[in-house]
Parts: C-alpha cells; sequence; structure tokens
C-alpha cells in the first residue's frame, strides 16, 4: 500500500504526517504521539463515522492527499508540561532519617501515651492537631521572656510553648510520644487536673470537653497573627475558631413590653456550639436549636420584680473551624457524679448552619451555598459522563458515538445510524454533510468550560465583607474533620478516644488534592489505626459504647475560579 500525506490539526498546530494505508489506526496514534506527546489512549481523531478505533484498515477512509483531519486530547494528566528532573536525588525509605520518615504521605501519625487517666488529654491534643493553622501559627511562637532558666523557669510552664514543641515532636516520629511537658504545663495552669484519684491510686479521669475548653481558652490568651503587615495582632483563636452570636434578650410577659420594656440586643463571641440533649432529640440540628435558645429569670424594671425571660441566639459569624459539643454529662445529685446521657443522637458529616445564622448572615451565606451545590453537581455529573467513557473504551459493551457521552445504543439510535449510513455522497465517495454532530471530547470540552464559568460566579457571589474575613466560612457549609467520644456512663470513668479525617493525598503531576474514598485516623491513646467512615456513623451513641462527646467542623474549601480546589 502507498503511504498520503495528509495534515492532522491539533490545539492550533498543523502535523504533516504520512499515513501508510496498509497500516492500522494504531500505528497512527503511535505517529501522533510521538509528535504531539499525547498518550495513544488520550488521542481523539475524528474521521469519517466518528473517532479513529486501533483497529480501524486506514485505507477504508480514502484519505487524499493534503486533506486536513482533527485530533483532540491532551498529554495525560499534566496538562502536556514536560517530565522535569527532580530537583532533589532520590531518598529510599529505608535510608531516611525517623522524622522523614514520618512526614512521608500515607505515613501513620504518632501516638500519644497514656500517664494514667490522661486519655482525655490525649483524645483532645490529637482532635485539635487536624486545625492545620494552628500547628503553622505555633511554630512561631515564642513566649515573652523566653530569654533562658532551667527547667523550672516560667517559660517551661508556658502552655502555648509545650503545644508547639508537642506538636513538632510528633510530627517527627511515628512511634508513640510521651506527653510529660505538656501535661506538667496544664495541670501548672488549671488545677483540676492534678486531682487525685477517690481510689487513692494516681491521678482522677477528667472530662475532655474541659480540657479542651481550658486550652482553646489559653491558646486564646497567648496565641497571636497577622493576617497582614499592616494591620494589629490578633488571636489566633478569634479568627480561626471563633464565632458570634446576636442575641436578643425579652421578657416572656406581656406586660413587660406593654410597660415599655424593649428587647435587649447584644453581640457577643463563641468558642463553641452545644447540643443539649432531651427525649426530643434525635439529630444534632435539634440539639443545637435547643441550645440558642435559653430561659433565665432576672428582675423586670418594668415589673418591679423576677420575671421569666427567652434569650434567642442566632450565628452573625460562622468560624472557618466549628466546634460543637455534645452536652451528654449532667450532675446526679444521688450518686454525686457527673452521669452521662445514653440516647442515640445523629450527626453529618457535612453540616449546614445557615439556618441558625441571623437575617444579614443568611443574605451573604445563601447564595454562595447554592452555588457550591450547583458547581457540585455539575462536577458530578462531568465525572460520571467521563467514568461512563473509560467504561466503554475497556470494553464495557457500549458504543461510543459522537454525542452521546457514552450511552448505549437503543433501537432508535440504531436506525438513526443505518440512515446516516444511506445519506447521499459525492463523486469522490464523501458524505455530505446536512448536520454537524458534537463529539463527547467537544460535549466534554463545553461542559469544563461552563463549570469553569460558574466557579467564577461563585467567588463573584461572596460578599466583600466575607472576602477579607479569612477565619471566617463563606458558605454556611462545613465539613467533619475530627470527633472526640467518651465510653462509659460517667464523665468521671470510662474512656476517651478521638477520630481524625486523614487528609487526601496530593497528586504530584496536578498539585490538587486527589479524590479518593474517606478514610479517619482512630486515636486510641499510644495505637493508632486507619478505619474507613463507615465507622464514624457508629458514634451516635445510644449506650456505653463509644459516642460523640466533641465535633470539630472545617468550613468546605470553595472551587478556586482557576478549577482548582483552594
Amino acid at each position: 500500500m502507498s503511504a498520503v500525506p495528509i495534515v492532522v490539526k491539533h490545539q492550533g498546530t498543523k502535523y504533516d504526517v504520512e499515513v501508510d494505508t496498509g497500516s492500522t489506526g494504531e500505528v497512527l496514534k503511535f505517529q501522533l504521539f510521538s509528535l504531539t506527546g499525547v498518550e495513544p489512549d488520550r488521542q481523539k481523531i475524528l474521521m469519517k463515522g466518528g473517532p479513529l478505533k486501533d483497529d480501524a484498515d486506514m485505507s477504508k477512509f480514502g484519505l487524499k492527499p493534503g486533506q486536513t483531519i482533527m485530533m483532540m486530547g491532551t498529554a495525560g494528566g499534566d496538562g502536556g508540561v514536560a517530565l522535569a528532573r527532580p530537583k532533589d536525588p532520590i531518598k529510599f525509605v529505608e535510608d531516611m532519617t525517623e522524622a522523614e520518615q514520618a512526614q512521608q504521605e500515607g505515613a501513620t501519625p504518632a501516638g500519644l501515651t497514656n500517664l494514667g487517666n490522661t486519655c482525655y488529654l490525649n483524645s483532645t491534643l490529637q482532635t485539635l492537631r487536624a486545625v492545620p493553622e494552628l500547628q503553622d501559627a505555633l511554630v512561631k511562637y515564642e513566649p515573652s521572656g523566653s530569654g533562658g532558666g532551667g527547667f523550672g523557669s516560667i517559660t517551661q510552664l508556658d502552655l502555648t510553648r509545650q503545644l508547639r514543641d508537642l506538636y513538632k515532636n510528633m510530627s517527627q516520629t511515628q512511634e508513640p510520644y510521651i506527653p510529660h511537658g505538656f501535661l506538667n504545663a496544664l495541670r501548672s495552669a488549671f488545677p483540676q487536673f492534678a486531682e487525685q484519684s477517690r481510689t487513692g491510686h494516681g491521678y482522677a479521669q477528667q472530662d475532655a470537653e474541659e480540657a479542651w475548653s481550658q486550652i482553646v481558652s489559653q491558646l486564646r490568651q497567648k496565641l497571636k497573627l497577622k493576617n497582614d503587615p499592616n494591620s494589629s495582632e490578633v488571636p489566633f483563636v478569634d479568627n480561626y475558631m471563633a464565632g458570634e452570636f446576636t442575641s436578643v434578650l425579652e421578657c416572656d410577659e406581656p406586660a413587660a413590653r406593654e410597660g415599655g420594656e424593649e428587647a435587649v440586643t447584644t453581640r457577643e463571641p463563641f468558642l463553641k456550639l452545644n447540643c443539649h440533649i432531651d427525649g426530643s432529640t434525635n439529630h444534632l440540628t435539634d440539639g443545637i436549636k435547643k441550645g440558642l435558645t435559653e430561659k433565665i429569670e432576672k428582675n423586670s424594671s418594668a415589673l418591679g420584680r423576677e420575671a421569666v425571660y427567652t434569650r434567642t441566639s442566632k450565628i452573625s459569624r460562622a468560624p472557618k473551624y466549628l466546634t460543637v459539643h455534645f452536652v451528654r454529662f449532667f450532675w446526679k445529685r444521688e450518686t454525686q457524679k457527673k452521669a452521662k446521657i445514653m440516647r442515640k443522637v445523629t450527626f453529618p458529616h457535612e453540616l449546614d448552619v445557615v439556618e441558625f445564622c441571623d437575617d444579614n448572615l443568611k443574605k451573604l451565606l445563601i447564595p454562595v451555598r447554592d452555588k457550591v451545590r450547583e458547581v457540585r453537581k455539575d462536577e458530578e455529573d462531568i465525572e460520571r459522563a467521563r467514568k461512563r467513557r473509560k467504561h466503554i473504551r475497556e470494553g464495557g459493551g457500549a458504543e461510543d458515538i459522537a454525542g452521546g457521552m457514552g450511552a448505549k445504543l437503543d433501537k432508535k439510535d440504531l436506525k438513526d445510524k443505518k440512515d446516516e449510513k444511506k445519506a447521499p455522497t459525492t463523486a469522490d465517495g464523501d458524505v455530505v454533510m446536512t448536520e454537524s454532530f458534537k463529539t463527547d471530547a467537544e460535549f466534554e470540552a463545553e461542559k469544563e468550560a461552563a463549570l469553569l464559568e460558574a466557579k467564577k460566579e461563585l467567588h463573584s457571589l461572596i460578599h466583600q465583607d466575607l472576602a477579607n474575613d479569612n477565619g471566617a466560612n463563606q458558605s454556611g457549609l462545613y465539613e467533619l474533620r475530627g470527633v472526640v467520644t467518651h465510653q462509659g456512663a460517667s464523665a468521671d470513668s470510662g474512656h476517651y478516644t478521638a477520630y481524625v479525617k486523614k487528609e487526601p493525598p496530593i497528586d504530584p503531576k496536578t498539585g490538587l488534592k486527589r479524590d479518593e474514598e474517606d478514610k479517619w485516623w482512630w486515636f486510641n491513646d499510644d495505637k493508632v489505626t486507619e478505619v474507613s467512615a463507615d465507622k464514624i456513623e457508629g458514634l451516635a451513641g445510644g449506650g456505653e459504647s463509644h459516642s460523640a462527646l466533641i465535633l470539630l467542623y472545617k468550613a468546605i474549601p470553595l472551587p478556586a475560579a482557576d478549577g482548582t480546589t483552594e
């Protein structure tokens, strides 16, 4: 067979190619691979009758000298970027130091040794470590007056410094770490955690929520950051972990209002949302609603006596990291102990707090939230279509047709294709094109272009006030990142553990996080185990088994306007 010189057009560039009419489509694809760098399985060459198949007989297409055909596709996953020599020499795991091994992708994080009823502290520290911004801020922290001194110096008992050193040391090992320094600092700052056990053996068990609150309050005082070189320092906790309530306090009795007493509106920060549990609480949102309404007794100036008031709170600032506390423990007079509410209360992996916000914040969040959901649906549609086409290419039993998005052919499709075969031809045998059809690749390109525009529109919907607040939630949507659990019937006994969601690995080619099945680390003191997301579903409570006590939510990352994820 003879060779026919043709022109292949790809991404605006024309390539001169000689096609051996006695060869197959696969041979042509390898020729184009050498010219364009696009792998054969990623090429879509448009010929009469549809995309060129590997086993196609090139003599059947009646190619003419100088004829132009189109090719679509990009080099695998890296946008056509040429492979570069690594900047650093390759180092094998067995040649790495312990610290280097601990920082490799997929490395098991360090557990914490139980020093005698300190599981409440270990679980709290592991969950707080799930805030990367906290670790970054701690690295820069230096206690005031840290000019020297021995073990007994004030700086050694600085809780924030000890947390800095603890997280640094944990990041450099996969072995269990002993938190002696931090525990001493905690007991020095808050003597309640140095309480001795009533049995006379060692220290008493403590409440993880109390440890969490005291540690966060200490960080709020000591750990500062600058969002802008020209701005003043702000507390790290206020920036990333503190929200704001707008509360309205009003007397329940109409006579007070008739007497001229007006409702009082106040603004105040909050460090956690409480989920109150009673006989009607089945889901987290039920308990949060209860926690936002409070009855108090106070003197009424209009009535001249004590009266019942209702305080109703709404969120007017939603922080990037939201702490939710299940109020499961209450004081039981008969036993003089904190008893536990065993009721099962489910909680979501994604939490929408818009319904708990005041009207002003709702107006800012709702357009962004709704657009996020729209973008997600478009992304899911594109990904489903891509998987469907991949399944077809790998022999899934359906025929890939132009514009078909990988759909199987039904009777109507087959009839249309028969009619297409009967279409009129020219004297040279070419089909007279009476109507144009878009290929799957063209459909995909259009959808991805539309998706990119939707992401740009999403960012245009973010109000400037929210855009300028880097520590706030801009959509009202949160994803679950950590859970502190308690096992047992009393806060003075039982066992605490923590679950922390694994960060998805980074694709080295794109620099983006890979999509993969949700996995979690289960921190049971010094034992660290990888578990699947369905394990989290079993932490809703309902007995003395492990139940969620503290939830740590993080604002969902918004897709960036350039198509990546922030």
